[in-house]
């Protein structure tokens, strides 16, 4: 291992403040009948869950965690179960507030080794806007934090003054798919077994935001934003030569063939390179290159690594960049 620090950019927070505090909706931690524990959020639960006594709601514990894993430095961001970007506007107004408010609160507790980023309210752009500026200018939040299905495409029009925000405030936005839009479950009901909505319905929702941001024009207009995808954007990796085999053939159709490719153009993204597999690893190393990626551990999850390695360390530098550390 060598001596450079380790930063950690996929580490989730559950906050207590933020309890009911999307009417409705919730979130809210308790147990049914059997005593089995359950999160809720809408009419969906997530069950068995329980965030008492983790590393997700005690922060001592998270501390000698990452002590023991050997991360210096973390980006806490919000659980990808209270996105709440499907819920009434309202609702997810006063709870992106409290939430930012108590996540400020406890990096500030912890300066040095935690470092917070801003949930959003992305139904209603003017707000999602508005509590970002506040997140960054008075709270002192270091990024934005999303999840990857608004209730319109990520390349509508409607969103480019969100992302001249980020640009002007020089702050990176990260995205993460939500297991749920914070009202129900999945809208595809095949996910609802074998966990395939954590397992695969993530992968296909970061393979979407990749797609709808390359392809859609979000980087050719922005060239500047920051956003970094969640666990290598998904299947990115496997499938990036088929958009590229499409846009061959539609060129030779229209005769109008694309100035770049779609595997030059990921370039512009960051990843998250919290990936199963060393050949899956490999592969998005292979495809992007190292110095667009960052270092993530889905800390206390089932897939957080054991140990920070040579190539965690390795990435220090991108996150550096990317989190405007120096």
């Amino acid at each position: 291992m060598t001596g450079r620090r380790v930063i950690d950019l996929h580490a989730h927070v559950v906050l207590e403040e933020g309890f009911g505090q999307a009417g409705k909706y919730g979130p809210e931690l308790a147990e049914d009948k059997k005593g089995v524990p359950y999160f809720r959020i809408g009419s969906y639960q997530m069950k068995p869950m329980q965030y008492r006594g983790t590393v997700f709601l005690d922060v001592n514990m998270r501390l000698e965690q990452m002590e023991k894993i050997g991360i210096d430095l973390q980006l806490l961001s919000p659980n990808p179960l209270t996105m709440f970007h499907l819920i009434d506007a309202q609702d997810a107004i006063r709870y992106c507030k409290t939430h930012n408010d108590a996540m400020a609160k406890l990096v500030s507790d912890h300066p040095g080794k935690l470092l917070g980023s801003a949930a959003l309210p992305m139904q209603d752009l003017d707000a999602a806007m508005a509590e970002l500026e506040r997140c960054v200018k008075e709270l002192g939040l270091a990024a934005a934090y999303t999840g990857t299905d608004y209730p319109y495409p990520l390349d509508d029009p409607c969103l480019d003054d969100f992302y001249r925000t980020l640009v002007a405030l020089d702050v990176p936005l990260f995205m993460h798919p939500a297991s749920t839009g914070g009202a129900e479950g999945p809208a595809d009901t095949r996910l609802n077994r074998f966990d395939l909505g954590i397992v695969f319905g993530y992968a296909v929702d970061e393979t979407l935001a990749t797609a709808s941001l390359i392809l859609g024009g979000v980087l050719d207009r922005h060239p500047k934003l920051d956003i970094c995808i969640s666990h290598g954007g998904g299947t990115i990796p496997f499938v990036a030569d088929r958009f590229d085999g499409m846009a061959e053939f539609r060129a030779r159709i229209t005769g109008k063939p694309q100035e770049r490719t779609f595997r030059d153009r990921l370039r512009g993204l960051w990843f998250d390179a919290h990936v199963e597999g060393r050949a899956p690893l490999q592969m998005l190393v292979d495809m992007v290159g190292t110095d667009r990626l960052v270092w993530g551990t889905n800390f206390g999850g089932w897939d957080t690594p054991a140990k920070a390695d040579d190539f965690a360390a390795s990435l220090t530098g991108n996150a550096e960049r990317l989190l405007r550390l120096n």
